[in-house]
């Protein structure tokens, strides 16, 4: 395994493991700022990674708010080891997400947000935006960081290979393909087509993100919303059938 640290935005570092046997990279993003906020922690046994990773660009005792879609191993796997780590540090989640998960598996209660609430860490100002079942899960929630019309997307656009951590090429294919490789494979029904599913990607698509940071793959700058409405006919066609 080897982790990296680039900075994809002004103040926006993304820590990236790339694991072979999955041929997949696992990314947690670091914003800096008046509260420093972490989104994804990684699994638990990825924490010494990560805390060292953070440790070359802040304090990791200084993080403040730590933020995830939903509750999966790659996605929050680590949170107690960060809480132990960060004394003031709070995770952030929905209603259901605090309910059905957080309360009773965090070492301490995290802040509950409503659908587009806002909060600010000094310059950034984030929306909460709740999208259940996108990308998966019941209490699934993405960030807008506002000022930078950047857009915390999770699972979404996940690409396989130790890829760029940042592009403007279109990667609908690349998405494609991995999505096509995981319906073929033991770990198919990675994503579920439901009801919700073309209505939460427009929505998110109406934001119009100028920067997609993305979990598994290359980051995204450009036109957001033109790749959101591109992956949602995607998923149409895949899934949806």
């Amino acid at each position: 395994m080897k982790t990296r640290i680039d900075e994809i935005a002004p103040n926006l570092y993304r820590i990236s493991t790339y694991f072979s046997g999955y041929d997949l990279q696992f990314n947690q993003f670091l914003v800096i700022d008046d509260e420093v906020l972490l989104y994804h922690t990684g699994m638990r046994k990825l924490f010494p990674l990560v805390r060292d990773a953070v440790a070359k660009v802040v304090e990791p005792s200084r993080i403040r708010w730590i933020g995830f879609s939903h509750f999966e191993a790659d996605e929050c796997g680590s949170l107690n080891e960060w809480l132990s780590l960060a004394p003031h540090a709070e995770s952030i989640c929905g209603t259901i997400g605090a309910t059905v998960n957080i309360n009773d598996f965090a070492h301490r209660q995290g802040r509950v947000l409503a659908d587009n609430e806002v909060f600010t860490t000094g310059r950034c100002r984030f929306r909460f935006l709740e999208t259940p079942q996108v990308p998966h899960a019941w209490d699934a929630s993405f960030l807008l960081e506002e000022t930078s019309s950047a857009l915390f997307c999770s699972d979404l656009f996940l690409q396989n290979g130790d890829v760029d951590p940042m592009t403007k090429k279109d990667l609908l294919e690349s998405a494609r393909q991995a999505l096509l490789a995981y319906e073929a494979g033991p770990l198919r029904h990675l994503m579920l087509y439901t009801s919700l599913t073309q209505n939460t990607l427009q929505k998110l698509a109406g934001l119009k993100p100028k920067l997609l940071a993305i979990m598994h793959g290359s980051s995204f700058k450009g036109n957001g919303e033109r790749a959101l409405q591109d992956l949602s006919e995607m998923y149409a066609a895949i899934l949806g059938a």
